[in-house]
């Protein structure tokens, strides 16, 4: 419950909220991706020290924990893309019956904006996940097997 909390105050917040703010909030949602060497390295054994820590369950949260975090991200992108082309919709409705109003027109460029940056984060969202599960897999390949459903 407080997951899907979060995931709508962060959906509220990339929706309205101002350029700079929704790239530092996908910026602190991507933590996990940035820091998944780190992370492995600190707690995932080489094979001098495999019998000290238990890399299979170790392996096992990061995995969970990376497939939430895509979940959640890709969620978020995905409601915000179709919440600001509803607005988009809207905008070019009331933009045909007043072709004279250009506050209108600013503002539909500036949602069109934002809709294309949004769908633009799809595609980085695919490198930032490609690069995370490359990195994960050459680390826990030995230590872990995601089940076959995912």
């Amino acid at each position: 419950m407080l997951h899907m909390f979060k995931e709508e105050r962060l959906l509220r917040t990339l929706s309205q909220g101002k350029s700079f703010i929704q790239k530092e909030l996908l910026k602190v949602m991507r933590t996990i991706d940035d820091r998944i060497v780190h992370e492995l390295n600190t707690t995932v054994p080489t094979a001098s020290f495999a019998g000290k820590i238990d890399a299979s369950q170790t392996c096992k949260q990061l995995y969970e924990s990376l497939m939430e975090a895509h979940a959640s991200r890709d969620r978020v992108i995905k409601n915000c893309i179709a919440q600001t082309s509803a607005v988009v919709k809207h905008l070019r409705e009331e933009r045909e019956k007043n072709l004279d109003d250009l506050t209108l027109l600013k503002q539909l460029r500036k949602e069109q904006t934002k809709l294309k940056w949004m769908q633009s984060e799809l595609n980085v969202e695919e490198v930032v996940n490609d690069r995370s599960w490359k990195v994960f897999n050459e680390r826990c390949r030995i230590h872990f097997k995601p089940p076959k459903n995912e």
